[in-house]
């Protein structure tokens, strides 16, 4: 599980990645901290999730989330914000995002949802090395 982290805060960033550093199978493939080389990570590092801040400099994270969905990359997207409006959810959402957490009160659920991804990956990768094998 290859995972990208975009934020702006650098603390942030570092405390994403060590959250994440002691789950087994998961990957980080770098951080981003804001739009232009976010997009240009996404498009190199193919990640299988991007954990994407809504506030960036510049064009927001919604803007990479656009264009995420509009290349029809199949990342997994965690959109993390200080800002959980209910209208920053719901056009997440409606745009595609798969998650969002508020950075305050909801940061520490990424690495159970990053779990999750890792072991729903691992069953597909086995269920379908189990057909090739029964086609055989």
């Amino acid at each position: 599980m290859r995972v990208l982290i975009v934020d702006d805060s650098k603390i942030v960033c570092e405390r994403l990645q060590q959250m994440l550093i002691n789950i087994d199978g998961v990957k980080s493939v770098g951080q981003a901290h804001n739009t232009p080389d976010a997009i240009a990570a996404i498009s190199e590092a193919t990640p299988d999730v991007v954990i994407l801040d809504i506030r960036l400099p510049g064009p927001s994270g919604i803007d990479v989330l656009k264009d995420i969905r509009a290349k029809n990359l199949p990342s997994r997207v965690i959109m993390l914000t200080n800002y959980p409006y209910p209208q920053y959810r719901k056009k997440c959402e409606a745009l595609g995002a798969d998650y969002f957490f508020d950075k305050v009160a909801e940061i520490e659920n990424i690495p159970n949802v990053i779990i999750e991804l890792a072991k729903n990956k691992l069953e597909k990768r086995e269920e379908n090395s189990m057909k090739d094998g029964s086609q055989k």
